[in-house]
Formats: structure tokens, sequence, C-alpha cells
């Protein structure tokens, strides 16, 4: 008899059990959170509880398994929504399962409202599909808002008893009239007539509390959840009020109360909870059925291909290492070890599976990575070409994967190319069948900066004190918002001075955490035996997407699926690009094709790279924190790059400086006991992957490895009773293999002490072939191998202008967009030029891009931009792809006739097409029209008809039709970056007069200087006392330095020192040891025009001849009068004069001073000339 049976059989008070209850994984309603559910069911002595959420059974797993282990009957149940077959509004019907059979239909149904519902896109499940699946399910009504309860409200008494029918007939004997008191609208009227109805038709009542929260006083937070969901304020008149306080989870003694005058409903509660019996079986595993060949299983035939792929591996070994042949044993032993581990856990079906989409992938050209995680460690995997690291070659362990003492799944975490491993999961559905293949669901929640917006939002409160108090909260992974609170200082201050935002505060920590949307996993799928239903529920999205499971990738293990990683690595695609680019040069010159896995690991000049810490864009080791770890180890072996990817993660700083030291011989290498070197020789004696401590085990005390793997996980979660048996152990055994029980016990506390932060060395091997083979094309192909780089970051600007400057750092240029050379991704055109991807192009979309190359194919390249009209498709290729086009640069060279005494000839370009843009638009709009009309111009000349346009232009008229900062804010808002200039060329002049000295020519010294430049990156962080500081990277073009801006001056500059911005620094210069440039500490930071108004004596204006006239005394009355400040303040006007020989000089009077602002100089140049107003310095 099961301990939910003894609740009902002996407890004799009076008890009661929910049977409508939404939890938070409602998501429309609902903040029943499940742990509290169980509590609160536990601490009220129930018997039984049913979660009755939204037309979903997400939260099942979770409600089914703590229930159980509590002692409380969980009982399978959900709210669905009825479609009618005359199309009346949706009606809710609550489905219970009384058995197994109950839940698998209930499962079918809830899956299906998913897949096949097209009422308004709203899940739903139709009465017919109800007769078919009605089998173990027992149904109440809805109450009020189910078709019975709306046809009695409407007073249609006899339509509600023809729906009383039919639900009788499809669940008979179990259906049930579902009351409730929560005070809602209409309640005890329908109540009345359910009542009367149920007499009339001998039908059982039953009451519900149609439960949303735990307490009453829970209510406002619920409403604001809704709001939350619905878009609404709390406010808003319009807003349906459907919940009540009294929906929260009354006791006994309250359900008993409320139904004293209809004792049968309480009673009806209990009979229903008796009745429900469902059984999930959590814990095991069903594995997809692998064909085989007849006559074999799949452990023989798991062997057979295990044997026949390790000859394959070992003839290619022992050709490349002849040295290696006499290891042939050792490679057969672990084959044999492992297969016959796998074959008796059961496994088989699993690898071979893995196994064969892994092969797919790879026959269809789609790249796969080398390995990743602990997997990375099985010959097995190896020789079925699983994975491509030899785990004998690196000491890697198998029962680190899987352990026959440790029964737990195999887990093969396999990383394909971005752009293909959508192709491989389609195989996969193709293959197994789409019902029985899909992608696991996540939930997301409403984190710490999200809930604080939705909640002031719904509570009416302003934009900018939910954006001001959002932005206070760190933005970190995991942060919470008492931990925001803690952290951060003014934030705690702006709470305790705001009472509206203390009151956004206190409603955000009761919502915070909530499950709030679904989404879906990175790369998680599983594959059923049979159909999915048999083992979850299934869910598509509104837009109707892939298949999902409805249980999270925690809870569909539970109910016995195995999840297979499909993960996307964009650096194999990076890679696969490059390769592929290289090989069509190296296949068209007749060379040997490069073959990535084949490069030399051990290559010196790749070495060299990393020593001086030039891997941006290398996998794995382009962080700035990984840069300087690397330049303190100096890597010189493919070990040390395995080391470095253990080596950089949160831990013990001593294992680094430790590893550091030792390999430079600044400390002796310690390997803990003789017997250990050959264990601890790569790691200088430092116990850094986890693999070290398992051998450790069983070298020095005699543990089977598979002891070795409990004796670390057991470390790693510090269970003092089990530590201190395991401890015991190891030195009993340590001292029986001759080794001094204190040494042993020193050697212990070691293991102990670094177990928690060992690394998974199979997945460090796996992610540092990756990287070693990205810097190794960085090296040896590096236009190529950035042009790669750069087209997988099509649509990160951030990302683009980073490796732009790496670009330039490696002296490859890279050429505006061309549409004569240009294609979709960015091209390496030789060894040190790239032409920008015309996907990177913002404004431009693929189908225009795709028009435009297809077009140039045809008809060869395009002669001027009349040409380029005339054979475009302007329905393609509209007015804003034109814009961006000639904004970007990709149509510079349609035009050739550029003066030659023009000295920004890009500018005069982009400044030309703009001009005559509109008439080639017209004229192509017009060609079109008449193409599809069927007319030719009898009168089209002969210029016009070659694509050879003619076309005057006065080159003043475009030179002062666009200044240099205007033609490079187009190029910045097309391609997101400054491209063929920089915005300190407007200010070269007042740089080199201001500053004392360029940043490329700084060196450290004792004094303070002035350096200028553009600000191209910008970092905030916080000191330990919690207070803002910022680092920016000024560029002048001549060099970069880092700007350390501390706290006592961040706060009166934050607001100057925005990306982009050209700014004067006043501080002190030291070597950067990181970046061997130079770090100016700042004392001062100065914006342009605060700079130009500090160190100018005076506004030199130049009038010649051809600009004086009658009106001279007032146009510059007008253009200086915006400007002028106090006689004590701005800078000094000086007007000279010139004609016919003579000049002059008026110094205008200190009630004239002005503020030398940009637009007062812009205005200036535009009226007298660009080289006729200049400023004087001090």
């Amino acid at each position: 008899m099961s301990v939910k049976e003894v609740y009902f059989i002996g407890n004799m008070k009076p008890q009661f059990i929910h049977l409508r209850v939404h939890s938070e994984y409602s998501l429309s309603d609902g903040i029943v959170r499940v742990a509290p559910l169980i509590d609160r069911c536990v601490e009220q002595k129930m018997p039984a509880a049913a979660l009755t959420d939204a037309n979903n059974l997400f939260a099942l797993i979770k409600f089914y398994s703590q229930a159980e282990a509590n002692g409380i009957k969980p009982i399978v149940a959900c709210d669905v929504l009825i479609m009618d077959d005359d199309d009346e509004d949706l009606t809710t019907l609550v489905l219970i399962a009384k058995n197994d059979i109950g839940y698998r239909h209930l499962s079918q149904l809830v899956s299906r409202s998913y897949s096949e519902t097209c009422n308004k896109h709203i899940p739903s499940v139709s009465r017919q599909w109800l007769k078919e699946k009605s089998e173990g399910l027992i149904g109440l009504s809805g109450g009020r808002e189910g078709d019975i309860g709306k046809a009695l409200l409407g007073g249609n008494l006899q339509a509600a008893a023809d729906k009383l029918n039919f639900w009788s007939s499809i669940f008979p004997n179990s259906f049930y009239l579902e009351l409730q008191r929560t005070g809602r609208e209409y309640e005890e009227e329908y109540n009345q007539l359910a009542l009367d109805l149920a007499d009339q038709k001998k039908c059982p009542v039953v009451a519900t509390n149609d439960v949303r929260f735990l307490d009453r006083e829970e209510f406002e937070a619920h409403e604001v959840r809704v709001c939350i969901h619905e878009g609404r304020a709390l406010d808003d008149s319009r807003r349906e009020r459907r919940y009540s306080q009294e929906q929260y989870l009354k006791s006994t003694e309250e359900m008993l109360a409320l139904f004293s005058d209809i004792p049968e409903a309480i009673e009806n509660a209990i009979e229903i909870g008796k009745r429900c019996n469902v059984n999930i079986d959590l814990g095991s595993c069903s594995f997809p059925d692998y064909p085989v060949p007849e006559g074999e299983t799949p452990g023989s035939f798991l062997e057979k291909r295990a044997r026949k792929g390790l000859e394959k591996r070992l003839r290619k070994i022992f050709h490349d290492f002849p040295e290696k042949n006499k290891l042939g044993s050792d490679y057969e032993k672990r084959l044999c070890f492992e297969l016959d581990t796998i074959n008796q856990m059961g496994f088989a079906d699993y690898f071979l599976v893995v196994m064969e989409f892994i092969s797919w992938a790879k026959s269809n050209k789609i790249p796969v990575g080398p390995g990743r995680g602990s997997g990375a460690g099985s010959l097995v995997a190896y020789s079925l070409e699983i994975t491509d690291i030899d785990p004998l070659e690196y000491d890697l362990l198998f029962e680190r994967f899987l352990n026959p003492e440790r029964v737990s799944l195999p887990d093969f975490d396999i990383d394909f190319c971005i752009e293909g491993r959508d192709l491989v999961i389609q195989h996969v559905v193709e293959r197994y069948g789409q019902g029985s293949v899909s992608q696991i669901i996540t939930f997301g929640t409403m984190a710490a900066k999200a809930v604080v917006r939705d909640v002031a939002r719904v509570q009416g409160k302003p934009y900018a004190l939910a954006d001001k108090l959002s932005k206070l909260i760190p933005f970190e992974p995991g942060m919470t918002l008492a931990k925001a609170v803690e952290q951060e200082p003014l934030l705690r201050d702006f709470i305790a001075a705001d009472e509206d935002a203390d009151e956004i505060m206190e409603m955000a920590y009761k919502l915070e955490g909530l499950t709030r949307n679904v989404g879906r996993h990175a790369g998680g799928v599983v594959i059923a035996p049979t159909d999915l239903t048999d083992f979850t529920p299934t869910y598509r999205d509104e837009l109707g997407g892939g298949l999902m499971t409805q249980f999270d990738m925690v809870d569909v293990e539970k109910a016995g699926l195995v999840k297979f990683d499909f993960l996307g690595l964009k650096t194999l695609t990076i890679i696969d690009n490059a390769v592929r680019e290289i090989n069509k040069i190296k296949m068209k010159d007749g060379d040997p094709l490069l073959e990535i896995e084949e490069i030399n690991l051990e290559c010196e000049q790749v070495y060299r790279d990393l020593q001086n810490a030039r891997s941006a864009a290398v996998f794995q080791l382009e962080s700035r924190g990984m840069r300087e770890l690397m330049k303190k180890v100096k890597p010189s072996c493919f070990t040390d790059i395995v080391a470095l990817v253990a080596l950089f993660r949160p831990g013990p700083m001593q294992l680094s400086e430790d590893f550091i030291n030792r390999k430079h011989g600044r400390e002796k290498v310690d390997y803990l006991h003789p017997s250990l070197e050959h264990i601890l020789k790569d790691t200088y004696g430092v116990m850094l992957y986890q693999e070290q401590v398992m051998q450790i085990a069983q070298i020095l005390a005699g543990y089977s490895l598979a002891e070795a793997d409990l004796l670390r996980r057991a470390m790693g979660k510090k269970k003092r009773e089990e530590m201190a048996e395991q401890k015991e152990n190891f030195l009993l055994g340590a001292q029986r293999n001759g080794v001094h029980r204190k040494q042993a016990d020193y050697i212990f506390g070691l293991m102990e002490k670094f177990a928690g932060y060992g690394f998974n060395k199979p997945h460090s091997v796996a992610y540092a072939m990756i990287a070693y083979q990205t810097a190794w094309l960085k090296h040896f192909y590096s236009a190529h191998f950035m042009a790669s780089v750069l087209s997988s970051e099509m649509q990160n600007t951030d990302r683009i202008l980073l490796n732009i400057e790496e670009c330039r750092t490696l002296d490859i240029s890279v050429r505006p967009p061309d549409i004569n050379s240009g294609e979709y991704r960015f091209i390496a055109e030789s060894d040190n030029s790239i032409v920008y991807g015309l996907g990177a192009i913002k404004g431009l979309g693929e189908g225009s891009i795709e028009s435009l190359i297809e077009v140039r194919s045809k008809g060869g390249i395009f002669v001027d931009l009349f040409d380029f009209f005339e054979r475009v498709d302007n329905k393609k290729v509209n007015r804003r792809s034109i814009e961006a086009l000639i904004n970007s640069g990709t149509l510079d060279n349609l035009l050739t006739d550029v003066p030659e005494n023009v000295p920004d000839k890009t500018g005069y370009r982009r400044a030309a097409l703009a001009m005559i843009q509109d008439d080639a638009i017209r004229l192509s709009e017009q060609q079109s029209l008449d193409k599809d009309a069927g007319h030719t111009d009898l009168f089209l000349g002969d210029d016009m008809s070659s694509g050879k346009a003619v076309y005057v232009l006065n080159p003043e008229e475009v030179i002062n039709s666009i200044s240099l900062r205007k033609r490079l804010e187009k190029e910045k808002e097309s391609l997101g970056l400054f491209l063929t200039g920089h915005p300190v060329d407007e200010y070269r002049e007042e740089i080199m007069n201001i500053t004392d000295s360029n940043i490329g020519d700084l060196r450290p010294l004792s004094k303070e200087i002035i350096v200028g430049g553009q600000i191209v990156e910008k970092r905030l962080t916080k000191n330990r006392r919690g207070e803002s500081l910022a680092f920016i990277m000024l560029d002048d073009k001549t060099g970069r330095a880092e700007v350390s801006i501390f706290s006592d001056l961040f706060n009166s500059v934050s607001e100057k020192i925005n990306r982009d911005d050209v700014v004067f620094v006043k501080g002190s210069v030291s070597e950067d040891d990181f970046s061997g440039g130079m770090r100016i500490k700042a004392v001062q930071v100065f914006s342009i025009e605060e700079m130009r108004n500090r160190c100018s004596t005076g506004l030199i204006i130049d009038i010649h001849e051809d600009k004086l006239s009658e009106c001279l005394a007032n146009d510059l009355r007008s253009l200086l009068t915006p400007y002028r400040l106090d006689c004590d303040e701005g800078c000094p006007v000086i007007a000279r004069f010139s004609k016919k020989g003579l000049k002059g000089e008026i110094a205008f009077g200190s009630s004239w001073r002005v503020d030398l602002r940009d637009p007062l100089l812009k205005e200036l140049r535009e009226n007298f000339g660009e080289d006729s107003v200049n400023l004087e310095y001090k």
C-alpha cells in the first residue's frame, strides 16, 4: 500500500483536495511555484493535489516527483480549451487522468492542440478528438467558463442539458459539474443553475477554488503578472478583471465551511483523488532502436564497426608515427574494455545512433568538431569517427565518460558547423520519424532587470524611472534583485530616496524568477523509440515552428528520453569557409589541397604569435584575460594550449602561478611522488585535470579508474562522511603500495583542494585543437582567415570593427564594398587585401544582393551608375537599397571622372553619386515601365543605350555638398563603422596644436601631458568599493592608448566619454605590460569644444574680395550673435580683409567674444570658404 493511500485511510479528519491549481507554468496567469505548493499541502495535511496548468503539462515532472517525495499524491490534470464545431467561443474543460491510459491520452490531446489548432492560433481540443481519447480521463465542466456554464448563464437551459448529456456520454461515470465560490461575477447564479441541472440529470458536482496563488495577500502580485502577460496597466479601465483575491490555496477547513451546504461537492473532490492513480516511470531510459543487419545485435554490430574503424585509424597513426607501432596491444585492450562496458550498460544503440548522424554530416560536407566534453575520452568514439581525438595519445580516461560503477546516461555533446546543424537535425527527423524526434523546450524567467521594467510599466510609473532603476542593476549572469541591492550602493540609495522606486522593487521581489515564456534549447534533441507522446507531451510555438518537448532538459531525461546535443559552433564555419577559399586557389594553381586535420601541431611560428598574445579572432584564446595569461605562460607546445584552456576559468590563482613559475624554471617542479611523474609532467606537477586526480588515486592507492571517478565526484561534492571514508581508503591503499601515510595524507589534501577546480581534459584537448587550427590559419593564410571571421560576424558591428582593426594590425587592407568585385561574404582578393562583404551593409537585404550578383554575373561588370540602374531590377533593389550602396561606398568605382585637385576623392565620389542618384533612379524606373509595356525609345541616344551616360557636374558644388563628417556619418549608418576615414581628420589641425604628442609617439613620462583622439572602445566596471570607473581606448590614427578613468574623475566626465566622440585627455603615461603599448591615467577629460575654447587665442576670419558686400556686417552679426559670451569668456574674433592687394584687420570688441562650437565654425566656413576660417592657439 502506498504512502498516498495511507493518507486517505489513516487520516480520519475531514479532508479536501484541490483539483484546480494554476502554477507559474500557465504563463498567462498563476504565480504558484511547485515546491511551495507541495510544502503547503504537507503543512495542511492534504492527501493529494492536482496541477491544472492552462493547456500544458510543462511542470508535470517537477510536480509529480516533488509530490511523491513528500507523500502527496500527484494528480495529473490540465485545463484545456474546447473548440466547438459551430465555431463558438472557446470554453474551458478540466481533464484529469485516472490511470496510465488517461495520462497517455491527455498527453496526446494536449500535444495535438499545438500541432493542429487553427482557431486564432490558440491551442484547443476538438470534441471529436475527445471522443477518440476519453478512456482513462475524468472531466470537470470548467465552472462558469465551461460550455455548460456559459449556456446556463446565457439562459439556454436546453443547450446546457444537451452539452451535459454529450460530456456524460464521453466520460461515463466520470464527468462532474464544477462549483466555485471565489466572489467573481455571476458565480452564485451559475452555481444555483448548475445544482438544478445536476439534480435533474443526476450528475455529480465537485468543489474547486480555481487556485492562482498560495495566499490571499498575493492577489495584487498575481494581477501584475497577468497585466505583464497581456501588456496592460493595472489601472487600465478596459482591462478585464477575471480574478478575485479568494483564489488562493484555501485550507480544508475553509473549503468545508465554504461548501457546508453542499457537502457532496467536498466528498466528490476526495473521491476523484482516490480514483486517480497514474504511475510515471522516472529514472529509466529508452534509447531509439538502431537498425542493424540481420543476424546482428546492436552490441555485435557496434563491436564490428569499432574494430574496423580502429584498424583504419591505426594504419594512419602507424604510418605517420612508426615508433607507436608497439602500442597496438594497448589500443586493443582499451577497445575491448570500452566495448564490454558499453554493452554491459546497454548503451550500444546510443553509440550507433550518434555514429550514424555524424557520419551523415561528414559525408554531406558539414564540418563536425573533433569532440567536446568527456566523450572525447572514448576510444570507441574515436574508432567510430564520432570524435577525432586519440584518447591514448593524450592520456584521456573512458571512465570519466562512462563508469560501470556510476550508472548514468552517456552524453555526447557534438559541435556542428553553425550553418549545417539544422540540416543534421532534419536528417535525424527524416530517419526516425517526425513523431519521434523533437527539440527540447526551455523556460524564460522574469529576470532582475526585466521584471523591474515590467512592473514599472504595469504600475504606470514613468519610463525614465524604470530605465534608471534597471540600469543600476549590474549586468551579469545569475544577477538577482537582492544581490544587486547588496552590491550596488547607488541602487540602494535610489530606492531609499524614491517612493516609486521602492514600490516597484517591492512588487518585483515577489515576481522575480517566475516562469515567463517558452524558448528552444540551443542544441538539445531527443529521439524516442516510439511516439514522443509516450514519454512527453509536445509543443509548437505560435508560428508553427519545429516540435519541442513540453518537459525541459532535466525533466525529459527523468521521463526516460535520452538527450543528444546538436550544438552549433561558429568557429567550425569560420575554419570551413577559410579552407574552402584557400583550396579554390590551390586547385587553380595545381597545388596540393589543405587538409586542416593534418597540419603540424608543433609549428614554431604559431607559438611565437601566441607567446606575444597575437590571438585576436583565435578560438578560446582571444579574450583580454586569456591574452594576459598567454603572455605569462608563453605556450611552446600543444599541451600548453590544452593547459591554457583548462587554466583560464574561475579557481584558485595558485594553479596558474605554479604552472607559470614551474614552466619557466622560477620554481622547482614537484611531482609529489616519483610514481606520478608521467601523470603530472605535462602540467609541471600541477593537478590541472580531473583525470589526473583519478590517475593519482589509481597509481598511488590502488583504486580502479571506476572507483577513482567516484572519488573525484565525492571530492567535488565535499560531503564530510563520504570524504572521511574515502580518505581512509586512500591512505590504506597508499600504505599498501609503500607510500608513507604522512605523504599520502598530504597528497590527498592537495587532491581534495584542487579536485573541485580540476578541468575536463578531453574537452580541453578538443577545444585546444580547434584553437590551434584557427591560430595556424591566421598565421599562414591571414587574409582568408580574417575574411572568414568577418563574414561570420556580419550582423555584429562591434565584432566587425574589432576584426577590421586586427586586419590593420596584420597589414591587411579592408577595401570598401565594391559592386563589381564584392560578394555576399567578405572575400580575400589577395594575401593582404579583403573586399568588404555586401551582406554586412545595413539596409541591403539578402534578396537585393542575390539580384545584384546575378545581374553582374550575366551581363558583366557595371560601367557607370546609369548602366547600373539600367540593368538592375528596381523591384528588388529599391531606393533605400540604393542609398545604402552609395553611402557604404559600394558604387564608388562607378564614378571615375574625379578632378585631380580634389583632396578627398572618396568624398567627391560619394557626393557626386548622391547628386545624380535621383535622375538615375527615375531613368531606371521609366525604362522598367517601358520594358513592361513593350516600348522602345526611338530617341534614346547612343550614349544612353550603351550604358555610358554623359552627366555634367560642377566640381565646386559637389565638394560643398557633403562634409567629411557627414560622409563618415552616412558611412557609419550603412556599415556600422568608419572605414574610409576617421573622425579625427576633421580636427587634425586642432589636435596638432593642442596636444603634447601623437599617441603613436607616446613614451612613459613623469609629467602630465595632453593627448586627443576618438573613443573607439569603452568598458565600464566597478572597484571593490562598488564605485564606477571606465577604461576607454583613444585612437588618433597614429596609434592607440588605453585611458583609465578612475572613480574620483568618472562621475564628472561620464557624459563626455561616449563611444565615437573625439576628446582630449590630460594624464600621466606609463607602459602597458599587457599590450606593450602605452596606458594613460586620466586626471582631466575635455570635449573638443571645451578644449578649443580653453586653448584658442583668436578666431581668424579671412574675408576675400569676392565676399565683400554691403551686407557683410549684417551677415557677420547674424552668424556670430548666437555664440556670443560674456566679456571675460569666449574667444576673440578677428576679421582680415583683402582687396586688390590691400589688406586690413579688425579686432572685434570684447563683447563679441564667442563660444567656439562646431556649428559656428561650420557656418563660417560655408560662408567664407573652408580655408578662410582658422584658429590661433596659445
